[in-house]
C-alpha cells in the first residue's frame, strides 16, 4: 500500500482584482504542479480557519490584503497558533505579516530602507523632499496610500489617527526590483524598467552587492521556511533601498519567468514544503 501523501490546504482569493496581476492564473499554475507531490485543496481565506484541521499544512498564497478581512485573519492566526497548525509561511514573520512596524524598526537601526517615521514630531528626521508618501501601517497593495506635497504634509496628518500611518519621502528612483527567496535561498529577481508600469517585469541579474542587500533582510526576518519577496528601489545615488519585505503572501510573477527558472522555483517550493512537513526529533 502506497504511503499517504501530505494533505495541503492552499489559501487563495482567486477573484481578487489585483492591479496588473492575475492571482488566479498564478495559483492555477502553482497548484497544478504541487498536486504532483501533495493532496491539495483550495479555499478562500475566509474559510481557512474552519477547514485547516483536516490538513497537514496550510499554504497561504495569493490571499489578498488582510485589511479586507482583518477580524477573520486574526481569528485564523489565533486558532492556528493555539492548535499547532503548520502554516506556510510560518506565522512568526517580523515583516509585512505583522504590519509595517518593521519599516520603523529598520530605519531606527540604520538599515538601507526608505526612511520612515510614524509621528508628526519626527518629520524633521526625514530627508527633505518635494513630496511625501503617507500610508497605513496595516495597509497593502497601495490601499490608503497618499502622496502629498511637502507644504501640505503636516496638515495631511490626522492627529486622531495617532501612529496608525507611516510617512516616507517620495524617492525619485530609477527602477524597482524584487528578489524572491525560498527558505532563505535566492531563486530569481525581476525588475520594472519602466517606473510607471510596476508589474511589467523583466528578468534582472543581480550582482553580489544586490544579493547581499536582499539576503540581509531575509536573514533579519528569521523565517526558516517559506517564500519571501524583497522589494527595493534604485535610489538616485545608485544604492538600493528597501521598499517592502513581503513574508505573508507575496505575488511571485511566475508568468515573467522562462520555463527553466519557473521549474526551478516550483522544485524549490516542493522541497521546502516536504522539509517543512518532516517531523524533527
Amino acid at each position: 500500500m502506497a504511503p499517504a501523501r501530505p494533505r495541503v490546504l492552499y489559501v487563495t482569493d482567486l477573484a481578487y482584482p489585483a492591479r496588473g496581476r492575475r492571482y488566479c492564473d498564478e495559483d492555477i499554475l502553482l497548484t497544478s504542479r504541487l498536486r504532483e507531490d501533495f493532496d491539495l485543496a483550495l479555499c478562500h481565506p475566509r474559510d481557512a480557519a474552519v477547514l485547516m484541521d483536516a490538513f497537514d499544512a496550510v499554504v497561504v498564497r495569493n490571499s489578498g490584503p488582510v485589511i479586507g478581512y482583518r477580524e477573520v485573519y486574526d481569528d485564523f492566526r489565533r486558532r492556528a497558533i493555539a492548535g499547532g497548525a503548520r502554516v506556510y509561511n510560518p506565522l512568526t514573520g517580523r515583516a509585512d505579516m505583522a504590519g509595517k512596524q518593521y519599516l520603523l524598526d529598520l530605519t531606527a537601526a540604520g538599515h538601507p530602507v526608505i526612511p520612515t517615521v510614524d509621528r508628526a514630531e519626527d518629520l524633521d528626521l526625514l530627508p527633505a523632499a518635494e513630496r511625501y508618501v503617507i500610508k497605513p501601517k496595516q495597509g497593502a497593495d497601495s490601499i490608503g496610500l497618499r502622496i502629498v506635497p511637502a507644504r501640505d504634509l503636516r496638515d495631511a496628518l490626522d492627529p486622531a489617527a495617532g501612529t496608525g500611518v507611516l510617512v516616507q519621502p517620495c524617492v525619485d528612483f530609477a527602477y524597482e526590483v524584487s528578489f524572491y527567496f525560498v527558505d532563505q535561498d535566492f531563486q530569481y529577481a525581476l525588475y520594472a524598467p519602466q517606473t510607471e508600469l510596476r508589474w511589467r517585469l523583466e528578468a534582472y541579474e543581480p550582482d553580489e552587492a544586490d544579493l547581499a542587500f536582499a539576503r540581509s533582510f531575509v536573514e533579519w526576518n528569521g523565517l526558516a521556511h517559506g517564500i519571501q519577496r524583497v522589494d527595493a528601489c534604485r535610489a538616485p545615488g545608485g544604492e538600493l533601498l528597501l521598499v517592502e519585505l513581503e513574508d505573508l503572501n507575496p505575488y511571485l510573477s511566475l508568468d515573467a519567468l522562462d520555463d527553466e527558472r519557473r521549474d526551478a522555483f516550483v522544485t524549490a517550493t516542493k522541497t521546502s514544503l516536504h522539509r517543512f512537513l518532516t517531523p524533527h526529533p
